[in-house]
């Protein structure tokens, strides 16, 4: 189900923190009976790693048991599984009998815990993956308009103009404070969705949010201000949207010239030009504006018929 927290994993971290905390104690208070009961021989190397390894546990309980953020604990126990299965790989040569027994023992159990190790580290891994797939994602534009402020505002806040500078936009109805809004989706299909004013202040702001089971939920602020020196109005975009099918969606969505953040920069322009010359300039190549999937397609520029 969407937006549900995977707790599997914090639940497997806080174990394998409990296991590290509880190995780390051992290997640090009693060296000799880990090195005795794993095979290994009491020699001063081993009376040096031991204590080390378990140092190294302690410091896995550590970030395991008291972080909120597992993942860096379970990526370092993976390191430190693969030089104990290294250093167990070696204590086997030249073993024979009930210490290579123990120790070859003791080394499929590290195996299995590196397993359980990378089961847990991948599974947060994809747990963010989903998350920031469903994620709001916010951008904004800005651009300077030279007319008077009002009229700015005006024209926004007919959204049955929208079409004129929006080139993905079909249609916007208004109704009663609420707008339907048609647009042309990456892949030609339409899209539809309704949206309500949430704050509406004349010559300076207005806020938007969708309403229903929109496709892609929004919502947003464009707020106008005079620009310095007298030169017009400053008409300023906050969108927050969450993109469809996340990721994946955004990257192909940027490949066609798609994304939102590209169609807003675009739209401003746009709307500039309707503001201060009355319409768009488009060029005969390109008459529906910069789309990447168009401009794959052009031409040279050929003298009109």
């Amino acid at each position: 189900m969407s937006g549900t927290h995977d707790s599997m994993p914090d639940r497997l971290a806080h174990v394998l923190g409990w296991a590290s905390l509880t190995l780390g104690a051992m290997q640090l208070a009693a060296p000799r009976a880990v090195a005795r009961i794993s095979g290994v021989d009491d020699s001063p190397a081993a009376r040096v790693a031991i204590p080390l390894a378990g140092s190294r546990q302690l410091l896995h309980a550590a970030t395991l048991l008291h972080g909120r953020d597992h993942a860096p604990g379970l990526w370092s126990r993976l390191a430190g599984d693969a030089v104990d299965v290294t250093s167990l790989t070696g204590a086997l040569v030249g073993r024979t009998g009930t210490r290579r027994r123990r120790i070859a023992a003791v080394t499929a159990g590290v195996i299995a815990v590196t397993a359980v190790d990378a089961y847990a580290a991948l599974r947060i891994r994809r747990a963010r993956g989903r998350a920031a797939d469903t994620a709001e994602r916010e951008l904004r534009a800005a651009i300077t308009v030279k007319r008077p402020r009002e009229e700015v505002y005006r024209f926004w806040h007919d959204f049955e103009n929208f079409p004129r500078f929006m080139a993905h936009v079909d249609s916007v109805r208004m109704s009663d404070g609420q707008t339907h809004w048609r647009v042309r989706g990456p892949a030609t299909k339409a899209v539809e969705w309704d949206a309500e004013i949430i704050d509406d202040r004349p010559g300076e702001l207005i806020a938007w949010r969708s309403t229903g089971g929109s496709l892609v939920p929004n919502s947003g602020v464009v707020r106008f201000t005079d620009a310095p020196g007298g030169r017009g109005t400053e008409v300023r975009v906050q969108l927050c949207y969450h993109m469809p099918a996340g990721r994946l969606g955004g990257a192909l969505a940027k490949l066609t010239g798609e994304h939102p953040e590209q169609q807003v920069r675009d739209d401003l322009r746009r709307f500039k030009q309707v503001m201060e010359t009355g319409e768009v300039v488009r060029s005969e190549g390109s008459p529906e504006g910069t789309r990447a999937l168009r401009q794959a397609f052009q031409r040279r520029a050929q003298p009109v018929a």
